[in-house]
């Protein structure tokens, strides 16, 4: 009969210390690799939030500009509308104020005929009350005539019409004649003299 040896208790505690260690090696190989792919993961889910919140950010940032952007233009629009209605305020009656300067030309006119006989200097009284008191309320209301004649000519208040050749050296560029009334309203122009300036 064939001896066999039997592993001895010494045998039987080395196999068991070995394959323990085996599989402890197994175990930390997989607990390694598993590891490797969960910190895989936590990387790409930390650059997934990294990317949405710089995305948000710059959203964020876009959002505040257009923000800035719509109150400022907001701010200017509030700024232009009191701006224009300051000046109609201040202008309003411009317009009503050249419709009546046809009327005062015409009756300048009339007062610059000559009359002979007491009912035409009645009348002509009549037409120069009419007319001053048509130029005080203009003037109350802030329309007054430019005065030109012998003043430098200014093309912002008058409107050469003539030019004729100057009798001496402080004539030139002055004005010489009128020949129908500029009116100013406040600090605007309503409408140019018509002049003749000596050159």
């Amino acid at each position: 009969m064939s001896k066999e040896k039997f592993p001895s208790e010494e045998d039987l505690k080395q196999k068991e210390a070995t394959t323990a260690k085996s599989k402890s090696k197994a175990k930390s190989a997989a607990k390694a690799d598993s590891e490797g792919k969960n910190s895989d993961k936590k990387t790409n889910a930390t650059a997934k939030v990294e990317k949405q919140i710089t995305d948000l950010q710059a959203q964020n940032k876009e959002l505040e500009d257009k923000f800035l952007r719509s109150q400022a233009e907001m701010q200017n629009m509030q700024t232009r509308y009191n701006n224009e209605r300051t000046q109609l305020i201040k202008y309003e009656s411009q317009s009503l104020a050249k419709d009546v300067l046809p009327a005062v030309d015409n009756l300048e006119r009339a007062l610059a005929t000559k009359v002979d006989d007491d009912a035409s200097q009645q009348l002509k009284k009549g037409v120069q009350m009419t007319l001053d008191s048509l130029v005080k309320a203009l003037k109350d209301h802030g329309i007054s005539e430019i005065e030109a004649e012998n003043s430098p000519f200014d093309p912002t208040l008058h409107q050469a019409v003539q030019t004729v050749t100057a009798e001496n050296d402080d004539q030139k560029d002055h004005v010489v004649q009128v020949l129908q009334k500029g009116y100013q309203y406040k600090d605007r122009t309503l409408r140019p003299a018509m002049v003749v300036v000596a050159q």
